[in-house]
């Protein structure tokens, strides 16, 4: 049984449905949830759900032995970003080689990178008169949307969408999805140490 730590920075509804999704998983468990922002719901939802949760800011998240103790204190094996927005620090990336996955609301190459998040995606989707939008899910790297893409999937922009739109069908595949390719990548798992 692999050790999941979520690390989010919003409201955590993706959070939600991937510890719901593993509830019952002889695969994993979601054993932590990070959340760089004090205020964020995702720790309401933590609590609801049983599940610890840390607060760790961006500032802290720079502290290598702090944070890689943490995920020691909680035996993680594998670390999913669902909707967090602090770049993943090149210690974390190397501890954990492709054991960490991230979601981003688009198709990658398409509308991504730093500063494209949440809402600003949707709308470039629709600024730029796309015909389709969608999500991938992609192995974490130390660049922002930049490391191997593991699975995408579309869904069409139609006339008259405007990015609300857009987001809702945009979040239905996410929930969809993303635990089924989260526990295909943790299975894909040959080795894993943490240095």
């Amino acid at each position: 049984m692999k050790n999941i730590a979520i690390f989010a920075s919003g409201s955590g509804s993706n959070a939600e449905n991937i510890a719901n999704y593993f509830k019952e998983s002889e695969v994993a468990q979601v054993s932590l949830i990070v959340c760089n922002k004090a205020d964020a719901y995702v720790f309401e939802r933590a609590q609801r759900l049983g599940i610890p949760s840390k607060l760790v800011t961006r500032k802290e998240m720079a502290n290598e032995e702090a944070v890689m103790a943490l995920l020691r204190e909680y035996h993680i094996d594998f670390i999913v970003l669902a909707g967090y927005l602090v770049l993943v620090p090149k210690y974390l990336v190397d501890a954990y080689p492709r054991a960490i996955v991230n979601i981003h609301p688009a198709l990658i190459p398409l509308h991504c990178g730093k500063g494209m998040y949440g809402d600003r995606v949707h709308e470039d989707v629709i600024r730029c008169g796309d015909k389709e939008s969608g999500i991938t899910i992609h192995y974490v790297n130390e660049f922002f949307d930049n490391g191997d893409i593991i699975f995408q999937t579309k869904c069409p922009v139609e006339p008259g969408d405007d990015a609300h739109a857009v987001a809702a069908k945009v979040h239905a595949l996410e929930y969809k999805y993303f635990p089924r390719i989260i526990e295909q990548a943790v299975l894909d798992i040959d080795s894993f140490c943490i240095n």
